[in-house]
């Protein structure tokens, strides 16, 4: 009788090693300069040039000495004074609206031969968090946006200003998130302008604060909360303690439920799935007590779910698992025996791949939770809660992938081989468990090899005691053996180029075959049988397979009056034709 290698199910920990998943090392702090300063670019020196000079013609010709000034904003300063490449540009306009001041900027432009692209305007959206009418146009190859510098107020009960008004650098900076996204450049006199007084100091030493006191900051557009996240994992930053103080702010993270379109909350949290750490990311999430706030979905969706949730910290661990794996050279955890390789292949080149794991770990603590909507049809929590409580939908397979990625799990569980290889039966009973539709499916983004990995990850999770803060080493180091083992013995039979290879018959063969001109409910189940017949011959033929399926007809084991999806046990022969008993045995394995 042959042996079967399996994960042991009740495993008492014999070697656990004291460390914190935690605080799994995540990238460094982007490198800094030493004196961070502007270096323009040939095309945005000529832009520089250009608004500058539009500038003085617009004095000229319209007789205004007090004729607007020109500052680029926000993101393109703070990145240029990193040395980071910066893609289009904002221009902030002191007393002129964005509109007007493009069209004769447009004009200015074609006096000298630059051609520009058609304006663009860009109306106020309050929900894309557009409040200001802007306007866009390309020159060079730029894109560049035009806005007036603005202060604004707001409601208790809204983020939306009810004022918005022209407003002075100062008062422009201090309505800003974050203070080095506050700092200005000068085209006119080519320096750097720090309103706020602390974003270049803040810059020069990794931190994210507020321009003003951070509840206020806050309680004017609680989005910022999740802002302030974004930069600190995309950079590496610290966030200022009075900032973390204000983010565990109950009313704060009400407001952030209830005041925040989940459209624009989704936005942020796609940014830092695809940025430079969405580990740092869920980790501040959870540290500031963010979970909920972020993952909100509302009772009138999910009045009730099957189960509690599991605690949010269950979403740091398992980012940081995927993390170890990954990236196993940049987490001192390095002692966990490395995954096949074949596991990495397709995340490490797929970097919307690795966007998807993270937010499938992001919501592991809605593992087989489900709920009942209001006709009472069941639902998994993890498509509410990226469907309704993110807002992101089917961009990047979020909402059809992750489900399924779920799902899969229960089918890739506690993965298991025969002692013996080369026995054809388990090449197609592991073939076929491959080429699942929860399992591969291009259409929804899947792939085996990332969902084994989703897999292992989620038998791993487990293992790590939170509030002892231990690792149970030696039960992981046969967790990660086993799937490494499975994952040889799948190449070993050749499966990876075998899991998208086509059935051998198409349905009109089979009709054909048969002798039936209507396909029905039993036809499916046919070609499903054929892909399990042709792993089991490898080396067999389109005609070998008619035959066989000639033969497996005739001997009357396909049933075609049943309405369900129905068909008799076929014989089977790894050889050509078919068995004597017309029967198969069953492959020794203890997945369910």
């Amino acid at each position: 009788m042959l042996k079967v290698y399996r994960i042991p199910r009740f495993f008492k920990p014999v070697n656990t090693r004291r460390m914190s998943l935690l605080r799994v090392t995540t990238h460094d702090r982007i490198c800094i300069p030493e004196r961070p300063e502007v270096h323009l670019t040939e095309v945005e020196e000529r832009i520089c040039t250009l608004l500058h000079e539009c500038t003085k013609w617009m004095r000229q010709t319209r007789g205004d000495s007090d004729a607007t000034s020109c500052r680029i904003a926000g993101g393109w300063v703070r990145d240029k004074l990193l040395g980071l490449p910066c893609n289009d540009i904002d221009i902030s306009l002191e007393n002129m609206m964005g509109m007007a001041f493009a069209q004769q900027f447009i004009e200015f432009c074609s006096m000298n031969g630059i051609e520009t692209d058609k304006l663009a305007k860009i109306e106020i959206n309050p929900d894309r968090s557009k409040h200001l009418e802007t306007a866009r146009t390309t020159v060079l190859g730029t894109e560049l946006d035009f806005v007036n510098l603005r202060s604004e107020e707001y409601t208790e009960d809204s983020r939306i200003p009810t004022q918005v008004a022209f407003g002075t650098p100062l008062q422009d900076a201090l309505r800003r998130d974050i203070t080095i996204n506050a700092l200005f450049y000068n085209v006119h006199s080519r320096s750097v302008e720090d309103f706020t007084g602390k974003g270049l100091t803040d810059l020069e030493h990794g931190i994210i604060r507020t321009p003003l006191p951070p509840r206020e900051t806050f309680m004017d557009d609680p989005l910022r909360v999740i802002r302030c996240i974004r930069f600190a994992s995309r950079f590496g930053f610290n966030l200022h303690p009075e900032l973390q103080e204000s983010a565990r702010d109950p009313q704060i993270q009400e407001a952030l439920r209830f005041k925040i379109s989940r459209e624009r909350v989704g936005v942020e949290l796609d940014k830092m799935l695809k940025g430079r750490d969405p580990l740092l990311a869920i980790r501040l999430i959870n540290e500031l007590s963010l979970y909920d706030s972020l993952f909100y979905i509302p009772s009138s969706v999910a009045p009730e779910f099957s189960a509690t949730r599991a605690p949010s910290v269950t979403a740091v661990v398992a980012s940081s698992l995927l993390h170890i794996i990954i990236q196993p050279l940049s987490s001192p955890i390095a002692r966990l025996p490395p995954v096949h390789p074949t596991l990495l292949n397709t995340v490490s080149r797929d970097y919307l791949l690795h966007a998807r794991l993270h937010l499938a770990c992001f919501l592991l603590p809605f593992l087989n939770i489900t709920y009942k909507d209001r006709k009472g049809k069941p639902h998994e929590a993890v498509e509410a809660a990226i469907r309704e409580g993110v807002k992101l939908g089917t961009q990047n397979h979020y909402l059809n992938g992750i489900p399924a990625l779920f799902a899969a799990t229960q089918l890739l569980r506690n993965p298991t081989i025969e002692e013996q290889p080369g026995n054809l039966k388990e090449r197609a009973r592991i073939g076929m468990l491959l080429r699942e539709k929860l399992v591969h499916n291009a259409h929804t983004g899947s792939h085996w090899t990332s969902t084994l990995l989703f897999t292992l990850i989620t038998e791993l999770v487990p293992l790590y005691d939170v509030s002892q803060d231990v690792f149970d080493i030696e039960q992981a180091k046969q967790y990660i053996n086993a799937y490494n083992a499975f994952v040889s013995r799948i190449e070993d039979f050749g499966l990876p180029s075998a899991v998208d290879a086509k059935p051998l018959l198409d349905g009109r063969k089979v009709l054909h075959i048969t002798g039936v001109t209507k396909p029905g409910p039993w036809t499916g189940q046919v070609l499903t049988r054929v892909c399990e017949w042709q792993l089991e011959h490898p080396e067999a033929t389109e005609e070998e397979c008619e035959n066989w399926l000639r033969a497996v007809h005739l001997a009357g084991h396909i049933n075609m009056d049943l309405p369900s999806t129905f068909i008799r046990p076929m014989p089977i022969k790894r050889g050509k034709g078919t068995s004597e008993d017309g029967t198969r045995k069953k492959p020794k394995s203890d997945v369910p």
